[in-house]
């Protein structure tokens, strides 16, 4: 098999799910539990709570584990509109970022908020005073994406931090980084945001955990899951341990040598570029600058056939996050291509691992689908 959809999910790392396996079945203790069992894992939580913040550029008392990117969205939204209640019933975000943050949106328009949606350009841009402009008086949160999950485009959220102080010192700022933590180089500190939302499966961890960082001006959070007081009070229920524990595993295995790792996968990109490019038809769609991501288009070969048709040679790309039944995603939509692009929009999406001669296999593979296939669009 082939694997080129690390935006989607990463393989785990026998050295994670070892971890993982070592907690479940010896180190299973409740960390609330009073007795040396509990203890322990009281303690490991906050080793591996020290180790993610680590990599963050956070204080371990500044994170707190969820159980995914998901999750830490939604929190970080309507703890965000609850601190500025009696500021105002205004937020700022974009037309293309992930549904977690568009959908919790929608939800809070439904408690009577205005959400202005800002629309990217023809190249999948966002700018600073793009955003900045849209911010009033009354706005309680703005929300923008580190880096998109479909293009690869990187937002300028520390250049926003930095406009909201003089623009609006109080309007909250929060970051979905899911798709940036240890892809593109950042640090909370130097990032700005308020709220940063990260996620282990998209390294090498497993799914159903991530973390929300939550920074000094926000006040008093309003806790997410009230209950048993687990995470400072601030999100209840006996904590994954398995699941936190592969998490700092693979926050662990990705920071050693990083700066190689993201070097590779900016070569495996541009070298797909260069090869995919030479297809007819086949486009770049975007300007995104993560290493990791690169979107194209096949332009009349709809985007579904294609993976149907790759994913029978063992090669997985992506169309889910750019072709919604049969019409294209929300991403797709905001920048405005021609119908015959927007149908054939494909993702790749490269982890570590990822070869020149994976590549080359999904090349070719792409080249006979433009040769064998008539287009229909």
């Amino acid at each position: 098999m082939i694997y080129l959809d690390h935006a989607a999910t990463t393989p785990v790392p026998r050295e994670v799910a070892d971890t993982m396996y070592e907690v479940l079945m010896n180190q299973f203790g409740n960390p609330s539990s009073q007795y040396q069992l509990g203890l322990d894992m009281k303690k490991q939580v906050e080793d591996w709570r020290k180790t993610v913040a680590g990599a963050l550029g956070c204080e371990p008392k500044q994170l707190f584990f969820t159980s995914c990117g998901t999750e830490g969205d939604n929190w970080a939204i309507t703890a965000a509109c609850w601190q500025n209640r009696h500021l105002g019933r205004h937020i700022v975000t974009t037309a293309v970022e992930h549904n977690a943050v568009l959908e919790a949106c929608k939800w809070m328009e439904k408690q009577g908020y205005e959400v202005t949606y800002l629309a990217p350009d023809g190249n999948g841009d966002i700018t600073a005073e793009q955003v900045l402009s849209a911010v009033r008086p009354d706005t309680a949160l703005v929300s923008v994406m580190l880096v998109n999950n479909e293009t690869g485009n990187i937002f300028p959220v520390a250049d926003i931090a930095k406009g909201l102080t003089a623009k609006n010192p109080k309007t909250l700022l929060h970051t979905d980084a899911v798709q940036g933590f240890l892809k593109v180089p950042f640090t909370a500190s130097g990032l700005g945001a308020d709220f940063i939302t990260i996620s282990g499966h998209k390294i090498g961890g497993p799914k159903g955990v991530g973390a929300l960082y939550i920074g000094p001006r926000v006040r008093n959070p309003r806790p997410l899951l009230p209950g048993g007081g687990q995470e400072a009070g601030l999100r209840s229920g006996t904590e994954a341990t398995a699941q936190i524990a592969g998490f700092a595993k693979a926050v662990e295995l990705r920071m050693d040598h990083l700066d190689e790792k993201l070097a590779h996968m900016a070569h495996i990109k541009a070298y797909a570029k260069e090869k995919l490019t030479s297809i007819p038809d086949l486009q770049v769609v975007g300007s995104g600058a993560a290493p990791h991501i690169l979107s194209v288009s096949l332009a009349g070969w709809p985007s579904q056939n294609i993976v149907t048709d790759l994913s029978a040679q063992g090669i997985c790309i992506s169309a889910g996050s750019a072709c919604h039944q049969g019409k294209p995603s929300h991403v797709v939509a905001a920048l405005k291509l021609p119908k015959r692009t927007a149908g054939g929009v494909i993702r790749l999406s490269f982890g570590p691992e990822t070869s020149e001669a994976d590549i080359d296999a999904c090349a070719e593979a792409l080249r006979r689908h433009h040769d064998t296939r008539m287009p229909m669009l």
